[in-house]
């Protein structure tokens, strides 16, 4: 079966200088020649450390940020191409969940609006029939319908990161961007958002790309992993292969630094398995 996700030799560079007419006279690559695949139901980690490229890489696949080249094929569609209503339908099927869900929310929308809007957007439901689906999602990530008529600051990180998750879910996407879903949460939150997650993926048949520096989080989520250093791959492999036996030296050295070095688990991914 062919992967639902397929990127190649995806490249991004940002200017870093001008001269005093204002043309780039320097640009700092942030990604360089990656490439990688996702297949259906399959969660790709991405890690490395902060300023490793992992985030754009992240928005470039989903065309947040528009890559200055390489190939993103989705499903067999040339994503980089799509325009107008195939985009749209790309946006569909595609979604992104944040690191920091207060940011990603419209402080002045009411859940019920921020979690609705997709549905109004991409296929006109209104009234009664939004309001329905929207509950159904925020139930299904442990939220109350009576708190639809709330705003984001009324919420904890944890209560607004289901939500935005709930969001991501309301237009049942096949493919999730997670960057950094759990980095702000306390760890027994940590745990309960890392759980819903699996739960999802094993009823909606979801693929995940989770882009994280926890390597535990990584090793308990991940079926594979990809290892970026300064916008380039370095060394990819299944989690099971490449934890217990990293083959660059800066993995070797991301590996030495999990804590606890039998398990390579953190508190949260811990704490996820015990629930």
């Amino acid at each position: 079966m062919s992967p639902l996700l397929e990127v190649t030799g995806l490249r991004k560079s940002f200017p870093a200088a001008r001269n005093l007419l204002g043309r780039v006279t320097e640009r700092t690559v942030v990604s360089d020649d990656v490439s990688f695949t996702v297949g259906r139901g399959e969660t790709l980690g991405i890690v490395g450390e902060s300023g490793a490229g992992k985030s754009t890489v992240g928005r470039q696949v989903l065309r947040l940020i528009e890559p200055d080249s390489g190939t993103i094929t989705f499903d067999g569609d040339d994503v980089r191409k799509l325009k107008g209503k195939d985009l749209l339908a790309f946006r569909r099927r595609a979604q992104m969940i944040f690191q920091d869900p207060f940011s990603s929310l419209d402080p002045h929308m009411t859940i019920r609006n921020a979690v609705g809007e997709p549905l109004s957007i991409h296929f006109g439901i209104k009234g009664a029939d939004r309001d329905a689906r929207v509950v159904e999602m925020l139930e299904r990530v442990g939220m109350r319908a009576d708190q639809l008529d709330k705003y984001p600051r009324e919420f904890s990180g944890g209560q607004l990161q289901r939500i935005a998750i709930a969001r991501a879910l309301t237009l049942d996407p096949d493919f999730i961007v997670c960057d950094e879903p759990v980095a702000a949460l306390d760890v027994s939150i940590q745990a309960q958002v890392l759980n819903l997650l699996l739960d999802l993926q094993a009823e909606r048949g979801l693929s995940y790309i989770f882009i994280s520096h926890d390597l535990s989080l990584v090793r308990f989520l991940a079926h594979r992993v990809v290892v970026m250093y300064r916008g380039q791959v370095i060394e990819t492999g299944t989690a099971e292969e490449l934890f217990e036996n990293p083959q660059h030296p800066y993995t070797k050295t991301l590996v030495a630094a999990v804590p606890d070095p039998r398990a390579r688990r953190s508190s949260a991914a811990a704490t996820a398995l015990e629930a």
